[in-house]
């Protein structure tokens, strides 16, 4: 999650004017990881899963002798299963980074009653330091309220309702800059969740379309045939069910963390605003 310097209303506008490229090169980096993902899934499938000391009869690949060797029978469906595992936990792995550091170093809760402490107070400046030491998405909002906040109690020039609303305008640009940074990605996790499940699915319609061909043969059925049919469409189902699984607990799990961050920004905001009608009248 970049930093965002709110010291003035006009370093918020330059923000929202720099996120067009930044969104370019989100995509940029986001095609690259899921190239990269697919890529690492092809070579896992074809040089460990499908490696000779794998199966009974070697090269030919026919019997497996360990669970590698079953998951490589798994057929053409196992690559993509793995390359949309590795994709999830790729994001996985970016979205902890990106919500941890927006949490910051201390609570949010503990952080507002600060803050208001500063502000009966009216040091305002001493409740700017408590949003340096907290460091996340609510303190970067609350620095950029409390920066108008000075801002409008040196102003004479406006009434009490104006300076409150240009506190809360401030607030709400310093809002938009922050939640979008939070929710990126989460649609990765959204959709791996769906499509796992789908792909999965789709492996084992393939298998057991393998199996019913192998029962359907003149004569006796070909048992090998079966069997691997049959283990095809096992190895796709548990995959795409297990990725699946990851997914939908990933995406609750973080997005728990981002409500608690929303609520503990709109708990600042309001703080603000009382403090500056309470004390400012």
């Amino acid at each position: 999650m970049s930093d965002v310097k709110m010291a003035t209303p006009k370093p918020a506008a330059q923000g929202n004017r720099a996120g067009k490229p930044k969104n370019s090169s989100n995509f940029l980096t986001n095609l690259i990881i899921v190239a990269a993902c697919v890529a690492a899934g092809i070579i896992v499938f074809n040089f460990v899963l499908g490696n000779a000391n794998n199966f009974h009869d070697g090269a030919t690949r026919d019997k497996p002798s360990n669970f590698m060797g079953t998951m490589y029978s798994g057929g053409f469906v196992v690559p993509i299963l793995l390359a949309t595992l590795l994709t999830l936990l790729s994001f996985i792995v970016e979205r902890a980074l990106t919500i941890v550091k927006a949490k910051g170093r201390m609570d949010s809760g503990e952080f507002v009653r600060k803050v208001q402490y500063h502000l009966a107070n009216k040091n305002v400046q001493a409740a700017i330091a408590e949003c340096d030491k907290q460091a996340g998405s609510v303190g970067n909002v609350m620095r950029a309220g409390l920066v108008k906040y000075d801002e409008m109690v040196n102003s004479r020039e406006l009434d009490t309702d104006q300076k409150i609303a240009g506190i809360q305008k401030e607030i709400e640009e310093a809002t938009a800059l922050e939640l979008p940074m939070l929710e990126k990605n989460l649609v990765f996790l959204s959709t791996i969740a769906s499509c796992a499940t789908l792909l999965g699915l789709f492996g084992t319609v393939m298998g057991m379309i393998r199996s019913f061909a192998a029962m359907a043969n003149a004569g006796a059925p070909d048992a090998g045939a079966l069997a691997s049919g049959i283990s095809e469409a096992l190895i796709n189902t548990a995959l795409g069910i297990s990725t699946s699984f990851l997914s939908i607990i990933a995406y609750n799990f973080f997005t728990t963390i981002i409500d608690g961050i929303t609520y503990g920004i709109d708990e600042s905001g309001f703080t603000l605003t009382q403090s500056f009608v309470a004390n400012y009248k």
